[in-house]
């Protein structure tokens, strides 16, 4: 690793589908071995953002630095054998392949097979329910099992940062609870994560960093014990206070939120 102080930096991101602008200068950044959370109601952006860190929607304007890397055009492929991972909305695990063949897919991009093996016990001991039905058909799992596959079979990958969007979502709430241990046990072995939720008490609950976006830019930035219970209010909506930590937060230690600057940036 460089001697960069983020893993992740992205400076005035600018992207968008045909004329149909999304991005409007996302700015953030997120230090090695943290969990950020990226939190906005439906169409601000959040599941676009992690697309065009991964490379599967080009951006148009804008810095994407990976440990004081610029990511340029690189292809996701590319992203990905640098270190990326990204587990998307739907889960899109193979529904006819087994639990094993899935997160040998997920491994494809390792060419050493030494480390490919290590990868896939790393992912058992994460989640040992996957261990003991490697020879299930995935498409046979429940929803939450189903979303476990998914975010192992990007573990294999041995990302350094792994982006989730929506992980939570559709399943019930014992299996929120399942996956939220299992991503705190990702943390710990040192994976860094960025995660888009929907699910607010979810995301504080795991969060050490949250962002916040609004039409197309991040317009909060705090810790999750600093953030500001009526600013969230307003730009998440009322209804987020009535449950979960969201329901505790104070008003008073808050922190503006930080911008990329340019002189902390690093040549490529």
């Amino acid at each position: 690793m460089t001697a960069n102080a983020e893993l992740l930096e992205l400076d005035e991101v600018t992207t968008g589908f045909g004329a149909n602008q999304v991005l409007h200068g996302v700015t953030l950044s997120l230090p090695p071995g943290l969990t950020g959370a990226l939190l906005g109601l439906n169409g601000a952006g959040k599941s676009v953002t992690l697309r065009t860190v991964i490379g599967l929607q080009p951006a148009w304007s804008g810095a994407i630095r990976f440990d004081g890397r610029e990511l340029g055009h690189r292809e996701a492929e590319d992203r990905v054998r640098a270190g990326l991972g990204h587990v998307v909305q739907s889960k899109n695990v193979f529904a006819n392949l087994t639990v094993a063949e899935n997160l040998r897919l997920g491994g494809a991009v390792v060419r050493d097979r030494p480390r490919r093996s290590a990868n896939l016990e790393r992912v058992f001991a994460i989640y040992p329910l996957l261990a003991e039905r490697r020879t299930q058909v995935a498409g046979t799992l429940s929803g939450g099992e189903q979303a476990m596959l998914a975010v192992g079979r990007a573990l294999m990958a041995d990302p350094r940062l792994l982006l989730v969007d929506e992980p939570s979502a559709g399943l019930a709430p014992k299996m929120v609870g399942r996956l939220g241990e299992t991503l705190r046990k990702v943390r710990e072995t040192g994976t860094t994560l960025l995660i888009v939720e929907q699910n607010v008490g979810f995301a504080l609950e795991l969060a050490d960093e949250v962002f916040v976006m609004e039409r197309g830019k991040v317009v909060y930035r705090g810790q999750p014990g600093e953030l500001d219970r009526d600013r969230l209010a307003s730009l998440l909506g009322i209804g987020v206070l009535l449950r979960g930590p969201v329901a505790r937060l104070g008003t008073r230690r808050t922190r503006p939120l930080r911008s990329t600057t340019h002189n902390r940036r690093r040549p490529a």
